[in-house]
């Protein structure tokens, strides 16, 4: 039976929790979603406008709307994210956010979701999806710049795709990077070494992955610092001031992409990238179309491949529409009624 109820009648909305959310989807489960919607975004089968933005200047604050329908999975809805900054005075988180599912059929509401732990996830995933197309086999040193929420999904994701042994932590407040040293001791497979490194440029000198998660407005190492045969993750910098690797880097590497026109628009590396002559946005490649065996990924064990993403929502809707299958099956949540033609 149609959990939803009959069409035309008094339909159902499923309310799924943060702790929900988690119990519903692993790591795993999250990267193979994520691979699904890299491919089918490369491929023009999933619609996903540029986000929304609208400023709440009194708060110094940001709402973010980013809608996407994703057929292939079934999947049509929106996120909504705030970033309120002055919510620390309060006591209250600065990011706050749901994910709202309609049935693409009708378009009744199916499903309203905490988008806090869905949105770490997928962008861990969607680091996971890029080392799994792009670093080395034999890649077994991460190093992770950024102590925040979006660390140890990064951690998490990397390791579930490659033998991760060491992992090295560098955050500018040290206090953190313990604390994020200890968490990932609890949650990564095959407890590896965790340590914690005093600059940047000492981490990524010793990694064969390397994933930057951070509010950076200059670059965090030189380009020197980067051993050949590295794989980058940069999920950190999502507007046109802020960059976390040296543009000139694009000069060398092999740059991956989860968008090419959003990263051109918020990408803060890639746009003054092209900007200083390093590079032509010719040459950067969606990630999906590695991952659906269209173009070409890493050509030799000494070659440095980036991959930059600024995040889509296509990304959340395939997440978001596994999280829901496996609820269903777990019966998970806690179903609210709405009234007939709402």
């Amino acid at each position: 039976m149609d959990r939803h109820g009959p069409r035309g009648g008094c339909t159902t909305t499923l309310v799924l929790t943060r702790q929900d959310v988690q119990r519903a989807l692993d790591m795993a489960g999250a990267i193979e979603a994520v691979q699904k919607a890299y491919i089918a975004h490369a491929a023009g089968a999933a619609f996903t406008p540029h986000r929304t933005a609208v400023g709440v200047p009194d708060q110094q604050g940001t709402a973010l709307f980013m809608p996407s329908y994703f057929p292939a999975a079934s999947a049509l809805g929106l996120k909504v994210v705030s970033v309120f900054p002055e919510n620390t005075r309060l006591g209250l988180p600065v990011i706050n956010g749901f994910v709202a599912l309609l049935d693409p059929e009708t378009g009744a509401p199916t499903t309203l979701m905490d988008a806090g732990y869905l949105t770490a996830l997928r962008t861990g995933a969607g680091s996971g999806a890029a080392t799994a197309a792009l670093a080395r086999p034999d890649a077994h040193v991460l190093a992770v710049l950024g102590a925040g929420v979006q660390a140890p999904f990064q951690a998490l994701a990397v390791a579930t795709v490659r033998p991760i042994d060491t992992v090295l932590i560098y955050n500018r407040t040290r206090a953190r990077a313990e604390e994020l040293a200890e968490n990932l001791a609890a949650i990564l497979p095959g407890r590896p070494r965790i340590t914690v490194a005093v600059t940047a440029a000492a981490a990524v000198g010793q990694a064969d992955v390397v994933c930057t998660a951070t509010a950076a407005r200059a670059p965090l190492f030189a380009l020197e610092d980067i051993r050949p045969g590295t794989h980058l993750n940069a999920i950190g910098s999502f507007t046109p001031d802020m960059q976390e690797f040296p543009p000139a880097l694009c000069a060398t590497a092999r740059v991956y992409v989860d968008d090419v026109a959003a990263c051109l628009a918020e990408a803060g590396e890639l746009v003054a990238a092209v900007r200083e002559g390093y590079t032509d946005p010719s040459f950067f490649t969606p990630v999906g179309l590695v991952l659906a065996g269209q173009a070409g990924g890493r050509q030799d064990a000494n070659e440095i491949t980036l991959f930059k993403s600024v995040g889509l929502a296509v990304q959340d809707m395939a997440v978001a529409a596994a999280v829901l299958a496996a609820a269903r099956r777990l019966h998970l949540g806690q179903d609210i009624p709405l009234e007939k033609g709402v």
